[in-house]
């Protein structure tokens, strides 16, 4: 075996691990998953659904929670679909699954105007459909593949076009108000994603629907974080971590903080502002523990770890 192949090997095992252990960690924090419980995976055939499937399973094996894992993938009768990839991919890894079969395709390019972004309409016919499978086949959790990027570049998209400081919750209830729906991935980048999904062979199956509309707002999200991400290393992680540590007392939102019955106590208040000190920021500082991927669950550098690992165009994307 040569030099290159045993350090390809070494990261591909280091991955492998720090994917695990996020996944694990998140799971832990927000009890994602519960002895007894059945997911649902919802598996569209992208990089990070596949991984979120191969990674579950990998915790399947070892968890000392017992939970069942059922497969779903909605056929939206796109044309030229390869229908056939998913059920044979499935089969011959033995996991169970259902191919749930609805021309949403149609709908959704009769419905929306040429040139308009079909994400909204798209989302809410394939969310409905979902819902309903999870109630047919028992599912107690539903599990999406959206990962820490996805988190902030909605955050982002939000408060630039929504003018709201919201973001994708790691668990949430659905709008029907009848499902736990989960996104194990949370604390885990798409870098490392696209690595694993790479070194997995995952037939990926790229989708011709929204997939193919340039020049969408989440695309230049995308690109705003990849560029902080470029000069100043360690931001992505450090805005991440402020979801995690949110101080309503120092927002602007009455509904959060009762500012209008707020009065002076006399008595030390551990969250009130020094007003007229300035603030002091420290730039992100990470050990060589932090590089090398196996100190603490959102370590500053677990996506540059990987930068060994060539990444083929579609699954930098």
């Amino acid at each position: 075996m040569s030099a290159d192949t045993r350090r390809r090997d070494f990261e591909v095992n280091k991955l492998v691990k720090r994917l695990r252990r996020l996944v694990g960690q998140a799971i832990h924090d927000y009890r994602m998953i519960e002895p007894g419980d059945h997911v649902m995976v919802c598996l569209s055939g992208g990089k990070d659904s596949y991984t979120l499937l191969d990674i579950l399973l990998l915790l399947q094996e070892k968890a000392p929670v017992r939970f069942e894992l059922t497969a779903v993938n909605l056929d939206q009768r796109q044309p030229g679909f390869p229908e056939h990839v998913l059920p044979e991919y499935l089969a011959a890894r033995g996991i169970p699954f259902r191919i749930e079969s609805q021309d949403t395709y149609s709908v959704v390019k009769r419905v929306i105007p040429d040139g308009k972004t079909l994400c909204s309409l798209c989302s809410r016919l394939r969310r409905g459909i979902l819902y309903r499978v999870a109630s047919e086949i028992g599912a107690t959790k539903i599990a999406l593949g959206h990962h820490r990027d996805d988190i902030l570049e909605t955050l982002f998209l939000n408060m630039f076009y929504g003018g709201k400081l919201k973001a994708m919750p790691p668990k949430l209830i659905s709008d029907d108000g009848r499902h736990v729906v989960i996104r194990p991935l949370a604390y885990c980048c798409e870098r490392d994603i696209a690595a694993y999904a790479e070194s997995r062979r995952f037939p990926i199956i790229p989708c011709h629907l929204c997939g193919s509309q340039p020049n969408l707002q989440r695309q230049a999200v995308k690109e705003m974080l990849r560029q902080w991400d470029k000069r100043f290393p360690g931001r992505i992680e450090t805005l991440f971590r402020s979801l995690r540590n949110v101080v309503p007392s120092h927002l602007a939102d009455p509904r959060l903080f009762d500012f209008a019955n707020l009065r002076p106590s006399g008595v030390p208040f551990p969250g009130g502002d020094r007003a007229f000190d300035p603030e002091e920021f420290r730039e992100p500082a990470f050990t060589e523990d932090d590089r090398d991927g196996e100190s603490r669950m959102m370590s500053g550098a677990s996506c540059r770890s990987t930068a060994t690992l060539s990444l083929k165009p579609e699954l930098q994307r």
